[in-house]
């Protein structure tokens, strides 16, 4: 059997495409452009958020802080998520339309900023719900923070899958536990 030449070299390049490169997180739309973005907490990366931001506690966001923005951030998107749910990428949390400051964001806890946009989480409601995982092993919350060359369009209502076609300048995570016994 003989294969094309035109077959082997794409072949070759999808190849190619898939082995290597960057291990910077990118946006299909942006590929080489994204950087990285700084993301704090009042947990450490790693550890335990704390019980007011879950379901046991308030349930409030908790602050946020964004820093190392490209300088031509317009918009930045957050979007929360516990990829140990059963279902996986349970949503507890997407937020849009925040705006920069000198290259910075930040969010106090249970702040929703005059313009931001609050999307609709995996319990069907709008904004934030904290964790609130079943009794076991602790689950990761994975928050993300996107920085945007241009205004996203988002509508109340959003789900964090239209967040995932938006072109990316920038973005940054920071990881938390949490367990119920």
């Amino acid at each position: 059997m003989r294969i094309a030449p035109a077959i082997l070299a794409a072949l070759a390049a999808v190849s190619a495409a898939g082995c290597g490169g960057s291990s910077k997180s990118t946006s299909s739309s942006q590929p080489d452009q994204t950087s990285s973005i700084e993301v704090t907490s009042d947990f450490t990366p790693g550890r335990t958020i704390a019980r007011v931001h879950t379901c046991d506690g308030r349930d409030v966001s908790p602050p946020l802080h964004a820093t190392g923005l490209p300088s031509a951030t317009k918009e930045l998107v957050v979007v929360m998520r516990d990829p140990d749910a059963p279902g996986g990428n349970f949503i507890h949390w997407v937020i849009a339309h925040l705006r920069p400051a000198s290259g910075s964001m930040s969010l106090s806890a249970g702040a929703s900023p005059p313009g931001a946009v609050l999307g609709r989480n995996s319990f069907g409601s709008l904004g934030y719900r904290g964790p609130c995982p079943p009794s076991g092993p602790a689950h990761h919350y994975v928050i993300t923070v996107y920085a945007l060359g241009q205004p996203s369009g988002l509508r109340k209502g959003f789900s964090a899958d239209d967040v995932s076609a938006l072109p990316v300048l920038g973005q940054g995570t920071l990881t938390g536990r949490y367990a119920r016994r």
